[in-house]
This record gives C-alpha cells, sequence and structure tokens, in this order.
C-alpha cells in the first residue's frame, strides 16, 4: 500500500513541488540540495507506481496522481504541524485541562483568581471546577476526577498519601435581607437571631457546626427553625423572605451583597469560625503541566493568607 511505501520526506518534498513548481525551490524551501530532491522524487514515483509531475516550460506540473497526493500530503503535514504545536503547548503548560474541587468559600477567595492568572498566561486552558463538600471533594481526587482539590480530610480518614497546604480558616458572615429587622443595627448577637428563620448546610457540615459552637459558647439555644441545604441558589431564593437569615463564608458574603441593596451582612458580634481547608493533592500523582501551572497559582494565594 502507498501509505506503507512514501515516508515524510516523500511528502514534504511533493507537497514543495507542488507549491514553486521547481525541483530546485523545493529543495532550497526544504534545505535539500537539488540532486538529493531528484533522488527523493524518483525514489516517490517509483513507489506510488506512476509518474507524480511532468516537466513543461512552466516548470513541474502535478499529473492527476500528483495533485491528489500533494493535496493529501499538505493536509497530513498541516495535522502534524498542529500536533505538535499542540504537544508544546502541552508541555509548557499553555493547554491541556486541569481539574479542581473546591469548597464554596475557597472557591471565592482562591480558585476564581487562580483561574484568571491562570487564563492569562494560559488562555487554551480547559479548566473544570466542582464545588462540593469535602467528603465528595476527598472521594472525587481519590477516584481521579480532580488534579487539586480545596477542602478539608475528614477526622476519620488518615492523611497519609495526600499532600496538603493548610490555609487560613474561614470566617463565617450572616447574610440577611435588607428589610430584616436587625439589619439596620449597629451590633447584633447570635442570641437575637435565634428565633430567625435559619437557610443553612446540613448537621454535621463545616459551617453548620462553627454556627451551633458559637451559640452554645454563648450560652444560647440552637436555632429551630432551620432549612437544611447545601445550595447557594436556594438560600438566595429563600433569602427573598425578610425574616430568613443564612450563613456563609466571608468570602462568599462580600461576594452576594457586593454592588446590592436587596441583601446585606448582619453586624454580628461574636466571631463564627470554621477549621482552615487545604490545598490537596495525591502525594505519587503525577500532574499535567497545566495542571503543575494552576496548583503553583493556588499555592501561592493560599501561601500569602
Amino acid at each position: 500500500m502507498i501509505a506503507s511505501q512514501l515516508h515524510l520526506k516523500h511528502l514534504r518534498l511533493i507537497a514543495a513541488i507542488a507549491e514553486h513548481r521547481q525541483v530546485s525551490l523545493a529543495a532550497d524551501a526544504l534545505g535539500m540540495t537539488q540532486p538529493a530532491a531528484s533522488r527523493t522524487l524518483a525514489e516517490a514515483e517509483a513507489r506510488v507506481g506512476v509518474p507524480l509531475f511532468e516537466r513543461h516550460p512552466k516548470g513541474m506540473l502535478p499529473t492527476n496522481a500528483g495533485e491528489g497526493l500533494a493535496r493529501r500530503a499538505r493536509n497530513i503535514l498541516d495535522e502534524l504541524t498542529d500536533a505538535a504545536d499542540e504537544v508544546e503547548r502541552l508541555r509548557l503548560g499553555r493547554g491541556g485541562i486541569v481539574r479542581i474541587g473546591t469548597v464554596t468559600g475557597a472557591a471565592v477567595g482562591y480558585v476564581v483568581p487562580a483561574i484568571r492568572a491562570l487564563k492569562e498566561q494560559s488562555p487554551e486552558a480547559e479548566v473544570h471546577v466542582d464545588v462540593a463538600n469535602s467528603e465528595e471533594l476527598i472521594s472525587g481526587l481519590l477516584a481521579l476526577r480532580h488534579d487539586m482539590i480545596l477542602g478539608r480530610v475528614p477526622m476519620r480518614m488518615a492523611p497519609a498519601g495526600l499532600s496538603m497546604q493548610r490555609a487560613r480558616g474561614e470566617r463565617v458572615q450572616i447574610v440577611a435581607s435588607a428589610g430584616h429587622a436587625a439589619a439596620g443595627r449597629d451590633a447584633v448577637s447570635l442570641a437575637d437571631l435565634v428565633g430567625a428563620e435559619w437557610v443553612m448546610q446540613g448537621p454535621g457540615a463545616p459551617i453548620r457546626r462553627a454556627v451551633e459552637d458559637a451559640f452554645l459558647n454563648l450560652g444560647a439555644p440552637l436555632p429551630r427553625n432551620v432549612t437544611n441545604t447545601a445550595s447557594l441558589l436556594m438560600a438566595l431564593a429563600q433569602l427573598r423572605n425578610p425574616v430568613v437569615v443564612t450563613p456563609v463564608s466571608q468570602e462568599v458574603a462580600h461576594l452576594l451583597t457586593a454592588g446590592r441593596s436587596d441583601l446585606v451582612i448582619l453586624p454580628v458580634q461574636e466571631p463564627i469560625l470554621v477549621a482552615p481547608y487545604s490545598l490537596i493533592t495525591l502525594r505519587d500523582r503525577r500532574l499535567s503541566p497545566v495542571a503543575v501551572r494552576c496548583h503553583d497559582l493556588l499555592s501561592s494565594l493560599v501561601a500569602a493568607g
């Protein structure tokens, strides 16, 4: 078959002669001597079994077979050039895929600025971000669905095999409708919000535990009117009701209320703090160049606090 008979040197020369119409010019373009080019053309024609070019006063004109083969040769060479460019982009971390898993607060505080910086350096990088709780994120990391995560290692899980960089702890703030009774105050105590309608993550979630610990530290009863959801969209929909409050990370609170007049951050006196999360990767997993670049950006942001 022709495919097994012709080499790249043959295809390059056939395409060059079809373009320049002269063996000498094609040879110059390919950095070959004219005798070497003539020998290569003769070899190609012998392997194909038909003439590929005819000599005319206007130069070397392709035969029907030569024209078809030259067209195919150009396509093949273009594909190889594109493939080489893609490999180089991947090698340099300018392209490729990176998959990040993150808890909500870290998504706003770290992942968004890291993606912006990555896209400035590598606009062709394909970034996938999954926002979930830490249990799901760890499962995704172990199943290789994520290259890296920003989350917390469950207490029952040994961190062996994980590479971890601790981030700062999260501060929780309470978001409410601008029509909430406490919205206009200079200071609000958690005790004042016991009877509010709360929308927050389910029992055991880090922010939920932090809120409950803050109430217990204050000696106040825990909120009893609670809608359990991890959906920020559901929380936003519920906040249309002026009696609803929702606890979110400080980064998310500022994102939700920036430039809006219908939502406010209540000035709660008691600090509500969540245990720190970490930038986590699998110790023995080799990341792609673009994933390494993204990890480096996240690591710098985490280190800066």
